[in-house]
């Protein structure tokens, strides 16, 4: 175990000394782009302004043929492009992969220092990212970036689910971990072939009622594995993320599978087709009345102590907190997008 007066020394001799707090930025939907398309990488300067992450994808769902040109795609993208406060974000292929290594030393050589996270999948455990993080500093070192390039781990086998305590703390370069549904589905030997939601086999039933139909309720598949995400990411001081929701024709269940992660304290979720996007903007906003109940809660308790009654409900210093992470939310959306914070009172 690294001695925790070393957690926040450089790994490498010229790179720049790890984060002690994570950058404070609105990342509610995370937007792939498949760069090995020039009609996608067109888009993308419109889609900074209407995202607050745009990805560059370079693992699943791009050909084997189309690696090396998804790599210098996204290179292309990043250095055609100034993101401003929209994030820019690449997740290179698993590290088992034969294109691993070529992604991250080729893409942080040309916009090391325009990039803010590497998105790492099939993430197993600590030494994964021990690995990245070490590498990493060697780059940034050779390469003079300035910042250190963070890592956000995707959960995506039984064995990582295992392992994500260890692996939310361990680097100081750790943004966040996203779930990974359906590589996580096959890790895990699940019967279903949709990309994150429910399923209809996957279910509880109500008690017999006389003379009447007996109801059926569908689970959640993924609660259990968001709530251990949620609490890892949490204990760390990272961010959770829901990651993909694959039936762009069922915007109702993505919309229902997103709202259960915010809920359940996820900060935001990965859209892959720009319907989406509007989806996402809207779940991981706070809703105007949320935000004016916790305003009110924090008023009528200025130092956050003590009990007071709000509209027949008692209020104290734990609903205060849960309060101020909703008012906190809705200021950086109202920084983020003024349109939507011209809903809440602030």
């Amino acid at each position: 175990m690294k001695h925790p007066r070393n957690y926040f020394k450089p790994l490498a001799i010229g790179a720049p000394a790890p984060l002690r707090e994570l950058p404070v930025r609105l990342e509610r939907m995370i937007h792939f782009v498949p760069p090995h398309l020039e009609k996608m990488r067109a888009k993308v300067p419109e889609l900074i302004v209407k995202v607050d992450v745009v990805l560059g994808n370079l693992e699943d769902a791009v050909p084997a043929d189309a690696k090396e040109a998804a790599r210098q795609g996204f290179i292309a993208l990043a250095q055609a492009n100034d993101f401003g406060a929209t994030g820019l974000w690449t997740r290179v292929n698993a590290l088992a992969s034969p294109w691993t290594l070529d992604d991250i030393t080729e893409i942080v050589a040309a916009v090391g220092h325009k990039l803010d996270v590497i998105m790492l999948p099939k993430v197993d455990g600590p030494w994964d990212i021990h690995y990245l993080d070490q590498l990493l500093a060697q780059l940034e070192a050779r390469h003079g970036v300035g910042r250190p390039i963070l890592i956000h781990a995707i959960l995506e086998t039984a064995e990582g689910v295992n392992n994500v305590a260890a692996i939310a703390g361990a680097s100081p370069r750790m943004h966040g971990i996203s779930l990974g549904p359906a590589d996580l589905a096959a890790s895990r030997a699940m019967k279903t072939t949709r990309v994150g939601g429910g399923h209809p086999g996957y279910r509880v039933l109500a008690d017999v009622q006389s003379g009447g139909e007996r109801a059926a309720y569908q689970q959640d598949l993924w609660h259990y594995t968001i709530a251990k995400m949620v609490d890892a990411c949490a204990a760390a001081g990272i961010k959770p993320f829901y990651g993909p929701f694959g039936d762009f024709a069922d915007p109702q269940a993505c919309e229902a599978q997103f709202r259960n992660a915010f809920v359940m304290g996820c900060a935001g979720a990965w859209t892959l087709h720009p319907t989406q996007i509007d989806i996402a903007k809207r779940v991981f906003s706070p809703d105007p009345g949320e935000v004016a109940a916790a305003i009110a809660i924090l008023k009528a308790m200025p130092d956050g102590t003590g009990a007071v009654m709000i509209d027949g409900k008692m209020q104290d210093d734990a609903t205060w907190k849960q309060a101020k992470v909703v008012v906190d939310l809705a200021r950086m959306v109202a920084a983020r997008d003024p349109s939507i914070g011209t809903n809440y009172d602030l």
